[in-house]
């Protein structure tokens, strides 16, 4: 970030899964356990993981193909969710490096901002020890539009009084790129994570190989 003469960041606002957490198991299961359900065929893990990023709502609907019918789709929403609840930690863990990248910035205002319901979220932040770290969480139902809409970026830098300049939005898919965009921050973007991302079309402002990656950057604009 240095590089490229950014002003001071003094405001971290991160995505959930694929960046922070690897979720991405417990995900497939979850749709996989929803289609068996409705009785459809079970999609590999890689289309599954490739539909994350835009909510619950939209990975249902995507696994489930264009010819659904509103109730039909109503009711495996209503499954999937159920289900995720029991086993969103059965394989769900920290990326990495990710628990000291936290501590390390812990003396920032921190965020997380994901289109995953809120409560579910705050729960897995909570069962991995990493909730402590931030100062709020929000959801993909926390208010009336998820990402890419900068409504809930907009919400948070008002909370932390601080201005766009100041502020980074950390993730691992286009949707997170576009949010940055959307809100005026900056966009930084893990290489590990397991979300879409037409870097051609989006590119983000910095690339991390880990989060740890992010802290001499910071220190960097700083000094």
């Amino acid at each position: 970030m240095a590089s490229h003469n950014f002003p001071a960041v003094r405001a971290l606002i991160f995505d959930l899964d694929g960046t922070l957490i690897d979720s991405k198991l417990d995900l497939v299961h979850s749709v996989n356990a929803t289609l068996r359900k409705l009785q459809r065929p079970e999609l590999p893990e890689e289309t599954i993981s490739s539909y994350v990023g835009n909510g619950a709502p939209v990975l249902v609907a995507k696994s489930l193909g264009p010819d659904v019918n509103p109730e039909e789709l109503d009711r495996a929403l209503k499954f999937f969710l159920s289900y995720y609840e029991e086993h969103k930690m059965d394989n769900t863990c920290a990326y990495p490096g990710v628990p000291e990248a936290l501590r390390e910035l812990s003396a920032m205002p921190m965020a997380v901002l994901t289109n995953k319901p809120v409560r579910i979220s705050v729960r897995i932040l909570e069962a991995l020890g990493l909730a402590k770290y931030f100062r709020a969480v929000y959801g993909g139902n926390s208010f009336a539009t998820k990402k890419p809409d900068p409504l809930g970026v907009n919400t948070i830098l008002r909370e932390f009084s601080t201005q766009p300049k100041e502020a980074v939005l950390i993730g691992d898919s286009e949707v997170d790129v576009q949010t940055a965009r959307n809100a005026g921050i900056l966009s930084a973007i893990v290489n590990y994570g397991f979300g879409m991302h037409d870097r051609v079309a989006h590119p983000a402002d910095l690339y991390l190989d880990r989060l740890i990656d992010i802290v001499p950057a910071l220190t960097a604009t700083h000094s």
